[in-house]
Order: structure tokens, then C-alpha cells, then sequence
């Protein structure tokens, strides 16, 4: 498994690569801005999209175009993700009581191809796939309604000298983005966009559920009794307050799939003045045929 710095480097050399390779006087360059709504799935939101559990997502990007059809896209981004039992698909989700909350904090460059050239038409579909870097941390309310972190209580043994297969999970992790959308080039600096974007994550632990509930006393004696009022849920249900804790091994969680966010959103970005195409542009620009050299004395 490769560590949270490994991924940390390899990200931030591809993009130190790609930037090398940016025509210094080519094509369009543009900033702007992106908003809307954040979603996910995993073990505590089994539904593609719901409105129910959408969250405001806004970023700021800049773009640079690498042809006609080609453009690259550095962008930071800030969305909220969440889940909660209690819409479950059945019973025994909703019995099993747990809910999540996580901002995400990511930094992502993508490589855009657009069917169209925007300097020809009016607008264009656009696929797009890249590589981020993303920061989460799961939290959920106490029986105070308090809000708590949940990666330092273990909840399902992660860390723990009994759980030797159970490592802790990073808060930093990579993710592949893709997506696609529309685009309108509404003015010759202004382009207006519709955006779906994707994230295919490598971790099961965005909402903290993925395996099986642990050993209570293991799990108070090593973290203490919020961490087993945080693992188990149930009995804080009407009718179920007696409910014992599970025994070490009952499934909580799967982790079969990981866990997905994603967005959908407006994106608005405004051309910047074009840089010198060549240094033949740059003298006709200038003016006469160059840069007159100094006299010599």
C-alpha cells in the first residue's frame, strides 16, 4: 500500500511535469469559478444522487489550452459530503443508526477534450480525466449534539494492537477525477459551463464504516466509552435503548466498493489577454522588424 507522501510527490510531479510542457505563447488562457452541489456513495448513501443529502461545492480553476481541442485545468475545490441511516433502502440500515459529515478539500489538474473548437462554434461537449489530491474527515453527532471527529476513536479497530490488518486510515488521499459537460462561449472572453465531475476514490473510509464492529471492551479500553457510544448507534433509537452492543465480527460495514463523491455544477471562467504567439508575433507587435541592439561606443 502506498503512503499518504507518495501519493502527496507523485501528484505534484506530474503537475510540475505538465506545467514544463505548456506552450509559453499558444493558446487561451482563462480563471473562473465553479458552484454547485456534492454528493457520494458508499455504505451510508447507497443512491447515485439525492437532494436530500446535497451540499454546496464551489471552486476556482485556471485553464490553459493546449489546442483547438485540448485544455488543462488546475482547480482547488470545497464541498461537504454526507450520510445518514436513517433514509436507508431497509430495515436494517435504518436499525443500524449511523450517520457521517465531511468537508472535502481537494486539488485536482485534468486534461479536457472538447469536440468543438470554441473559437468556431458557439459551444462544444467536453469529456475530462485527471488526477487530485483530497483532504476529508468524517464527524458525527454525540448523544450531546456535539460534533465529533471519528478517525481518533477507532470505531472499527483501526490502529488497535488486537487488529493487526486494521491500519489507520489517511485523511489525505489521491483520487482519479472525470467527468464531462457543456460549453458556451458566450462573449469572446466569457464562456459558461454545465459540469458533472466524478471521483474515483481508493479509500472505503469517507463516511468511517467499512468492515465490522469490534469487541466492545477491546474498543472502551483502548479509546474509551465514546468511541463505543460512536461505533454503535442503535440503541439511541425509540424502543431499542436497551439493544445490546454487537458482538466482535457482526458486519457494520462492506468493503467491497469504495467510496465516490462527486458534483454537478456551473462553471463561469473569463479569458485572460493572449500572450505573444511567436517572436515574430512579438516584433509585429512591437513594431518594425525587432529589438534595435544598443549602440557601441
Amino acid at each position: 500500500m502506498f503512503s499518504g507522501k507518495f501519493w502527496q510527490l507523485s501528484f505534484f510531479g506530474i503537475c510540475w511535469c505538465i506545467i514544463q510542457h505548456i506552450p509559453a505563447f499558444a493558446q487561451d488562457r482563462s480563471i473562473g469559478i465553479l458552484a454547485g452541489a456534492s454528493n457520494y456513495t458508499g455504505d451510508l448513501q447507497y443512491r447515485r444522487y439525492t437532494f436530500r443529502e446535497s451540499h454546496p461545492a464551489i471552486g476556482i480553476f485556471y485553464d490553459q489550452e493546449l489546442g483547438s481541442h485540448l485544455a488543462m485545468r488546475g482547480m482547488f475545490s470545497y464541498a461537504t459530503i454526507s450520510g445518514d441511516d436513517r433514509y436507508g433502502k431497509d430495515s436494517t440500515t435504518i436499525l443500524r443508526n449511523l450517520s457521517f459529515q465531511s468537508h472535502i478539500l481537494e486539488l485536482q489538474a485534468n486534461i479536457r477534450y472538447q469536440l468543438w473548437d470554441l473559437h468556431e462554434k458557439a459551444f462544444t461537449p467536453y469529456v475530462f480525466v485527471g488526477l487530485a489530491l483530497f483532504h476529508f474527515n468524517p464527524t458525527a453527532l454525540d448523544t450531546n449534539g456535539q460534533r465529533v471527529a471519528l478517525r481518533p476513536l477507532s470505531t472499527e479497530g483501526e490502529g488497535l494492537a488486537a487488529y493487526p490488518d486494521r491500519k489507520p486510515y489517511s485523511l489525505i488521499q489521491p483520487a482519479i477525477p472525470f467527468g464531462g459537460g457543456l460549453l458556451w462561449a458566450i462573449s469572446p472572453r466569457v464562456r459558461l459551463g454545465l459540469e458533472v465531475g466524478l471521483r474515483k476514490t481508493f479509500t472505503d473510509y469517507l463516511d468511517d464504516v467499512s468492515k465490522t464492529y469490534v469487541d466492545e471492551t477491546t474498543l472502551q479500553n483502548a479509546k474509551g466509552p465514546l468511541a463505543v457510544r460512536m461505533a454503535f448507534r442503535t440503541n439511541r433509537l425509540p424502543g431499542h435503548q436497551s439493544d445490546p452492543y454487537p458482538p466482535d465480527g457482526t458486519i457494520r460495514g462492506s468493503s467491497r466498493y469504495k467510496d465516490w463523491y462527486y458534483y454537478s455544477a456551473i462553471t463561469l471562467s473569463i479569458t485572460l489577454p493572449r500572450k505573444f504567439k511567436n517572436m515574430r508575433n512579438m516584433r509585429e507587435e512591437i513594431g518594425g522588424s525587432g529589438i534595435p541592439c544598443p549602440p557601441m561606443k
